[in-house]
């Protein structure tokens, strides 16, 4: 850490464990018979308990010295049980794993409070946490300029703890969370349970901290947007608590608009249109036309030309079937042929496989600026991501350094960076139906006229397209009084825009100017 950075532990609240009744001591027995063998008394599972480890920092932002506190570690979730109409305590069922970054001397009822979290499902907090809102940030490089192992962790001169205090949940099987001993973890990998814990332990750690009447924010990137709005209305459903703000990074609140699995799901290869135009664009298919220039025209087709053309079918004229081929071979930097065997729909990791072929590349999904060796010049798909390849060790190293030495939390158990543990993941709430979660935020918006929401788009984006979050958004039930509550940034960047550091850096100032704005009182 930078040389005015103090890391003195000030506590540390360890897991004890508390011996179940008798044990350790010898408990009088009836005296055997003979008949039958004397067993050995399991003793309970110990209770868990908090886990948590506090120090202090010092971040400089411009001339400003931010004096902090920075609590890592496990918070213990429990759950009232009922049976019967009767009550039967407080349970314990899981331990999450979080880490809050609180400034030092703050009036808590002006200082606003962001919680923090990624999506997958699966995936830890560790990307936005160490990529773009933590004070300290992973440096790994970008494409065509990665940096080596070990890599390197810097200060974050543009974190978001200049302007709000932040806590990065880790959902259950992430990170460190993880079930009671005798648990079932699978009991939480699910869409509504998802949301309730991560609920309840904002909940928990609002009214632990004294924090109710700060200006409160959730930010989640990628699933985390699908759980950021459900979440945001479920805590004022449940809870009554109402946010100041909704963070969405990398948007996708309507799985069907991203679908291909559904072969006769057309909607998905339109909105993707606009991604493949720009990633086409990157890699010089458009020569030297602008990225905008190009990602209008795209948006253009496919907003109004590629559903039509899409949904004639058989029915189209050989002139109006060679046009299509002809502009969609051209905007996605395919050839012809290839969209015409396709027919006319692109689905995404053929697209990725198929762009950069000719040069035995597969371009990247998450962040379509990077590419890697194809392992086959004749696959169908690629067999990995080369932007996730670049992405994954840089943040594991940062992460596993920094949390031991300088946040002073240590575990052996191994840290979740995205796991696939959580599947299969349960959504049974939408059963018969598309996953869609729209109805959510519209409801929150309607009951609480105060909140705002930032959506953050990557034009490389190739997991949650620009386009089609776009889609969904201008499909919301809305009056025109709440829509001006919607504010939208684009970046020239992926799925995480912050790997990108023109984008990372105006991301932070963006991020920053909305929360300040969002947490004003009225006078």
């Amino acid at each position: 850490m930078a040389d005015e950075s103090s890391s003195a532990k000030v506590a540390s609240e360890e897991a004890s464990i508390t011996p179940g009744p008798g044990v350790g001591e010898e408990e009088p027995h009836e005296k055997s018979t003979g008949k039958e063998d004397r067993k050995e008394q399991t003793p309970p599972a110990p209770e868990p308990k908090d886990d948590l480890v506090t120090t202090h920092h010092v971040l400089r932002v411009g001339r400003r010295r931010l004096k902090y506190t920075a609590t890592a570690g496990r918070v213990v979730l429990r759950e009232e049980d009922h049976e019967d109409g009767t009550f039967k305590g407080n349970k314990a069922r899981g331990v999450i794993s979080m880490t809050s970054y609180v400034l030092d001397d703050a009036d808590p009822r002006t200082r606003p409070v962001v919680f923090a979290f990624n999506g997958g499902p699966g995936s830890s907090s560790v990307w936005l946490h160490l990529g773009l809102l933590g004070p300290r940030r992973v440096v790994m490089g970008d494409v065509g300029a990665l940096e080596p192992p070990p890599y390197g962790l810097v200060d974050n001169a543009e974190s978001l703890l200049a302007v709000a205090d932040l806590v990065f949940v880790d959902p259950m099987s992430t990170g460190w969370s993880r079930a009671v001993e005798g648990g079932k973890p699978g009991d939480y990998h699910g869409f509504q349970r998802d949301v309730e814990h991560v609920g309840e332990l904002i909940r928990l750690w609002t009214s632990r901290n004294r924090r109710w009447m700060s200006p409160k924010f959730v930010a989640g990137e990628s699933y985390g947007t699908l759980r950021g709005a459900a979440l945001t209305a479920h805590l004022q459903d449940r809870y009554g608590m109402y946010l100041n703000g909704l963070i969405l990074i990398s948007s996708v609140l309507d799985l069907s608009s991203i679908d291909f699995e559904k072969q006769r799901n057309d909607r998905a290869h339109a909105l993707y249109l606009p991604t493949y135009a720009a990633i086409a664009h990157y890699h010089g298919k458009h020569g030297r036309r602008s990225l905008r220039s190009v990602v209008e025209e795209a948006e253009s087709y496919a907003a109004r030309d590629l559903p039509w053309v899409l949904s004639r079918g058989a029915r189209l004229s050989p002139q109006e079937r060679s046009a299509a081929v002809a502009t969609l071979a051209r905007l996605s930097g395919l050839s012809e042929d290839y969209v015409d065997r396709c027919d006319l729909r692109i689905e995404h990791w053929r697209y990725f496989t198929e762009l950069l072929r000719d040069q035995r590349l597969s371009v990247g999904r998450l962040d379509g600026r990077f590419t890697g060796p194809a392992a086959s010049a004749i696959a169908e798909g690629m067999d990995a991501d080369p932007s996730y390849d670049a992405i994954m060790g840089p943040y594991a190293a940062a992460w596993n350094h920094y949390v031991r030495d300088e946040l002073e939390y240590d575990s052996d158990l191994h840290y979740e960076q995205i796991t696939t543990r959580v599947q299969p993941w349960s959504y049974k709430d939408f059963e018969g139906r598309p996953v869609d979660v729209s109805d959510r935020l519209e409801r929150a918006m309607r009951q609480n006229p105060h909140l705002r929401v930032h959506v953050a788009y990557g034009y490389y984006d190739g997991a949650t397209p620009h386009f089609a979050a776009e889609d969904v958004l201008a499909r919301l039930h809305l009056p025109a009084s709440l829509r001006t509550n919607i504010e939208h940034a684009y970046y020239e960047a992926g799925h995480m825009m912050y790997v990108h550091e023109p984008s990372r850096v105006q991301q932070s100032r963006d991020l920053a100017d909305f929360v300040v704005r969002s947490s004003a009182r009225s006078t």
